[in-house]
């Protein structure tokens, strides 16, 4: 199996140095990775990147979705599976998708054709400001393994795109996993003081809380509750029928 590794942490973070290591003994993994920090970039593309060789692949100037387009189609042969991850914190809810590096990596490989996981870590409370080793990415890498070895001939990617995981931290016990749908609750806030405007992402306050507004079979809900959440997903702008909208073109002068 040839395995596109990449993430949005840059290529130097431990959770993509602990997926590497799992991902070498179950295929031929290629690094293509930024050379710097690019969580929250979305699926921006850029005209040209820099490449340079480093130890543990190829690191990009760019954003994860560079990275996917340049492994894919200058890089490296074309892999069997793309993987990104393992993301320092998690991507939960629908408002994170488009959003996350993350997640935006696995969407650029389902527009090529190429089965994707997207693996995120999530650090409940106070946990998020401490640093991370490898260690902590166990549950993660675990369960993204075991979804690259067996998902493509079980027949998963035939009705889904990607597969967007998130696990817990290890704990004394194994996580079970558990698929889920990504969760609607939002709530993002601003306030303004003086020139600036402070955008503040109030759900994870709730969570450290224990104020959980999702309902059960959502990935935050799951998460929460200690297992790993798989959401089957497919790339996005999928165009549907629209009655109101139809009525308003034929409308139109």
């Amino acid at each position: 199996m040839d395995i596109l590794l990449t993430n949005d942490d840059g290529i130097d973070s431990p959770g993509l140095a602990a997926l590497r290591e799992a991902l070498s003994e179950v295929g031929t993994v290629t690094v293509v990775a930024p050379a710097s920090d690019q969580s929250a970039v979305g699926r921006a593309v850029s005209g040209e990147v820099a490449v340079r060789d480093h130890e543990r692949g190829y690191a990009i100037d760019g954003t994860p979705s560079d990275c996917v387009i340049a492994g894919v189609e200058a890089l490296v042969p074309r892999p069997d599976v793309v993987v990104a991850g393992v993301n320092r914190g998690a991507n939960i809810g629908m408002y994170t998708l488009g959003r996350s590096g993350t997640v935006s990596a696995a969407v650029e490989a389902a527009f090529f054709d190429i089965p994707a996981v997207a693996a995120s870590l999530y650090l409940p409370g106070d946990a998020f400001d401490e640093p991370t080793d490898r260690s902590d990415y166990g549950e993660a890498v675990r369960a993204t393994r075991y979804l690259v070895e067996n998902a493509v001939e079980a027949g998963v990617f035939e009705q889904a795109d990607y597969l967007n995981l998130n696990a817990p931290l290890p704990s004394e016990t194994p996580a079970p996993m558990e698929i889920t749908r990504p969760s609607l609750a939002y709530d993002m806030a601003a306030e303004q003081n003086g020139d600036t405007v402070r955008l503040h992402d109030r759900m994870w306050e709730r969570m450290g809380q224990g104020d959980i507004p999702d309902p059960e079979g959502t990935d935050r809900r799951a998460l929460v509750e200690g297992s790993v959440s798989v959401s089957p997903l497919t790339a996005p702008h999928t165009t549907e029928h629209h009655e109101a909208l139809n009525g308003l073109a034929a409308a139109f002068d």
